[in-house]
C-alpha cells in the first residue's frame, strides 16, 4: 500500500474524522515534521493514543526524499531534485536575494536577505510551449498537495522560505484542486506565509482564472503572455488556441476587477518572433487599460532543443523603452541566476538516467515588483 503524505491535507482530515480524533492537532504534527524531517511517529508528544495507530498505518512524514541540491557558483541559487515515491522526479529552485541591495526611487531600498522558491505542480506538462524544455517531457501525472507542500518542507531545511512562485515544472492552473490546497497549508499554521508572498504563474486557463480569486484572494497572479497576438501566441505556445487572447484578457479584466491587484505579465523575448518595435505596440495598446508589472524574460537557448534565439540587449531595452515611454506600463527585465545549474523557471527538464536537466535559472524575486 502506498503511504499518504502527512501534509495530504484533506486526506488526513478525513482520516482523522473518520477515526474521532481532533483535526486540531494536525497543525501541530506538521510543525514537529518540519523541524524533525526523520521522526518516527511514536515521538511526537501529546497526540491522541488513536492518532500513533492511524498515523503510522497511512502516513509518511514525507513521501518525497531530496535526491541531490546542485549549487549555482554565484552562490545564491540552488537546484533541488526531489523524488517522489512513485520514483519519478521533480525540481524545485530556492534563489537568495538582498532587497537592501541597490535603491528605488534614489533611496535605499528597505529589507534584508531573503529567500525565494520555485515550486512545481506537475511531473512534466501537457502545454507544449516551444520555448519550454519542461514541455519536452510530456504530461507525466499532477502533484498532490503533499508533494507540492513536501517542496516548501525541503527548501526550509536549506533557507528560510518567505516567497513562493509557482512557476517550476508544470502548469499550476491544470492541477487546480491541489494547487488551492496546497497553498491553503502554506498559508495557515505552521508555515504561515502571507498569500502576497505567493504567485502563480499560468499560460491562461481561463476556467480556472475565473475561480481563482474566489478560491485564493490576495494571491498574486502571474500570466505567460508571450506575444501581443493570438496568431504568435499559438505558433510558440500550441495551448493558446484553446485560450484566445480575446477571451483570455476579457478573463484578466474581470479578475482584477474583483481582486484589485497588479497581474504580472510574462513575456519571453524570442529573437526575430515577438521582440520588433511593433509587437512592443502591440503589448502596449492590449494591456494599456490593466494594472499590469510587465517582466521581460531573456530567452536562453536549450541545447539541441532550442528552434529560437536570444534577443539582443539593444532589442530588450527598446521594446522595455516603448512600453514604459508610449504606454507608461511598468516593466522589468528578468535578472539571470543560477546558469550554471540548469535551474530554469519555466525551463526545468528531468533527463535520466543522468539526472541532468537543460536550462538557465532566470527570475526576479517577485516581491520587489511591489516596490
Amino acid at each position: 500500500m502506498a503511504f499518504r503524505s502527512v501534509f495530504d491535507a484533506s486526506f488526513i482530515k478525513a482520516e482523522f474524522e473518520k477515526a474521532g480524533i481532533n483535526t486540531h492537532c494536525i497543525p501541530s504534527i506538521w510543525k514537529y515534521v518540519i523541524q524533525n524531517p526523520n521522526c518516527d511517529w511514536p515521538e511526537i508528544p501529546s497526540l491522541p493514543l488513536a492518532a500513533y495507530s492511524l498515523l503510522s498505518s497511512k502516513f509518511k512524514p514525507c513521501t518525497s526524499i531530496v535526491d541531490s541540491v546542485l549549487d549555482s557558483t554565484d552562490q545564491v541559487t540552488n537546484k533541488l531534485l526531489i523524488k517522489l515515491q512513485n520514483g519519478a522526479f521533480v525540481e524545485a529552485v530556492i534563489m537568495r536575494y538582498d532587497s537592501s541591495l541597490g535603491k528605488y526611487g534614489g533611496k535605499p531600498r528597505p529589507g534584508g536577505p531573503r529567500s525565494t522558491l520555485c515550486i512545481s505542480s506537475q511531473v512534466g506538462c501537457k502545454m507544449g510551449c516551444k520555448f519550454c524544455a519542461t514541455g519536452t517531457m510530456g504530461f507525466k501525472s499532477n502533484l498532490s498537495t503533499g508533494e507540492i507542500v513536501e517542496q516548501l518542507v525541503h527548501a526550509s531545511r536549506l533557507s528560510p522560505i518567505r516567497n513562493v512562485v509557482f512557476m517550476g515544472m508544470g502548469e499550476p492552473l491544470n492541477n487546480y484542486t491541489a494547487l488551492v490546497e496546497a497553498i491553503r497549508v502554506m498559508t495557515a499554521y505552521p508555515f504561515q506565509l502571507s498569500p502576497k508572498k505567493i504567485t502563480v504563474s499560468t499560460v491562461g486557463i481561463i476556467h480556472a482564472i475565473n475561480k481563482l480569486h474566489g478560491d485564493l484572494p490576495n494571491l498574486n497572479l502571474a500570466v505567460s503572455l508571450h506575444a501581443p497576438v493570438q496568431d504568435i501566441r499559438c505558433q510558440i505556445m500550441p495551448a493558446a488556441r484553446a485560450f484566445p487572447l480575446e477571451k483570455l484578457m476579457a478573463s484578466l479584466a474581470e479578475y482584477q476587477k474583483k481582486s484589485q491587484q497588479k497581474i504580472f505579465i510574462e513575456y519571453i523575448m524570442l529573437d526575430g518572433v515577438n521582440d520588433e518595435e511593433q509587437q512592443a505596440h502591440q503589448l502596449g495598446r492590449l494591456l494599456e487599460t490593466f494594472e499590469v508589472v510587465v517582466n521581460l524574460i531573456p530567452f536562453n537557448p536549450i541545447g539541441e532543443l532550442s528552434q529560437f534565439r536570444t534577443s539582443r540587449d539593444q532589442k530588450v531595452t527598446r521594446f522595455q523603452t516603448i512600453l514604459r515611454s508610449t504606454y507608461n506600463i511598468r516593466t522589468t527585465v528578468r535578472k539571470q541566476m543560477g546558469q550554471d545549474i540548469s535551474g530554469a523557471c519555466g525551463q526545468l527538464v528531468i533527463d535520466l538516467p543522468g539526472k541532468k536537466s537543460a536550462g538557465v535559472a532566470s527570475l526576479t524575486d517577485i516581491e520587489d515588483l511591489h516596490l
